[in-house]
């Protein structure tokens, strides 16, 4: 298989982190520096900074991986980097590595995913996957039907036309939004195009998942129903 996936299955990090590090030549095969398409073989040995990597064994009867859901609060960073202040696997403190799908900005909060597995977070960030993703979203004047309908159809930001969504008003100063795309600052930079200042972001559900009762800075494992929602054709946990 390919050093990325490799690296992830091994619970280091996702294949996107892990391309990351082979790009910035640390990662090594047997001794040589990896290149994006090295492939790894039965035996092979990796390292990543000079240190060998192995597969961890699922305990008989367990999950191979762990799969969670974060009610994550305002002024937790989305990042493995252990040496940011408020990094969120720190704050989650989970006894096997583990890493974000996707991420919510510092400044928002709500349900995120995080898993041990590499090898499944792109597959569930792919666009053509079109997980929904819903959000209650707090603003600084009134919510006008104008408004509603401008969002919905679609904002150019980032040099591109974001997807039609859905969206309700919720309160004079509030409403929801459910996107199919996952563009960096997205929602408040589409508000900020008609004139508006996001004050609250709250994420709510991805595709089956939903936040529902779980309490700020709270976290607990996916049911089957919920993995298999997200990637029907995934077996192998």
């Amino acid at each position: 298989m390919r050093v990325n996936k490799h690296i992830a299955e091994t619970g280091h990090c996702s294949r996107r982190e892990a391309d990351r590090l082979v790009a910035e030549g640390r990662v090594s095969v047997n001794g040589q520096r990896a290149g994006i398409g090295t492939q790894v073989a039965e035996g092979d040995v990796v390292e990543v900074d000079g240190q060998p990597l192995r597969r961890r064994e699922a305990k008989p009867g367990a999950r191979r991986h762990v799969y969670i859901v974060l009610n994550k609060p305002v002024g937790i960073t989305c990042t493995t980097d252990t040496s940011v202040a408020g990094n969120i696997v720190d704050f989650v403190g989970h006894e096997q590595r583990i890493f974000p799908i996707g991420r919510l900005d510092k400044d928002s909060e709500g349900l995120i995913l995080l898993t041990s597995n590499g090898d499944i977070v792109n597959r569930i960030l792919r666009s053509e996957e079109k997980k929904e993703k819903e959000y209650l979203v707090g603003v600084n004047k009134p919510v006008t039907e104008e408004f509603l309908r401008g969002m919905a159809r679609g904002v150019r930001i980032h040099n591109q036309m974001t997807l039609p969504c859905r969206t309700r008003r919720i309160a004079k100063f509030g409403f929801g939004i459910v996107l199919t795309q996952g563009l960096n600052r997205q929602i408040r930079l589409m508000a900020a195009a008609f004139g508006y200042r996001v004050t609250q972001l709250r994420r709510i559900r991805i595709a089956n998942v939903r936040l529902g009762e779980l309490k700020p800075g709270r976290w607990r494992n996916l049911t089957e129903a919920e993995l298999r929602g997200l990637l029907p054709e995934h077996s192998d946990w």
